[in-house]
């Protein structure tokens, strides 16, 4: 049996990862440094394999993590480059959230812990039943 995810369900819980993104700057003071560093990042994967599931609500589980995983790592990589006109768009808000601007390897492991706990989560959805149509 093929699952449609629920779009307005998907659509929360991208609303809920971005507050909790936000909440997570804010958390330097609770949870040590390292941890800190890498929860808005593995926020982000997730809410990139939420969006993902969102758009493609009727592609399988393990499609929409290859896709968010290589949308991440895409973004990651591209920060190794460095031009004028990308750095303008980058020193933007937006652009500083979506672009990012300098390279880790440990964002690289962010991005596949946070689309992991997302797998987790829509495993668990799945099991309600009544959240797909």
């Amino acid at each position: 049996m093929r699952y449609k995810r629920n779009r307005i369900i998907y659509s929360l819980i991208v609303i809920v990862i971005i507050v909790l993104g936000i909440f997570s700057k804010k958390t330097h003071t609770f949870i040590p440094t390292f941890f800190n560093d890498s929860i808005g990042d593995s926020l982000w994967a997730a809410m990139i394999f939420f969006g993902f599931g969102f758009v493609f609500d009727t592609m399988k589980t393990g499609k929409v993590a290859l896709g968010s995983i290589l949308f991440c790592y895409i973004i990651e990589f591209s920060q190794i480059y460095h031009a004028g006109w990308i750095d303008n768009i980058r020193n933007t808000t937006l652009g500083k959230l979506v672009l990012g601007y300098t390279f880790s390897w440990n964002d690289l492991i962010a991005y596949a812990l946070g689309i992991g706990a997302a797998i987790i989560l829509e495993m668990l959805l799945k099991k309600c039943s009544s959240l797909y149509v």
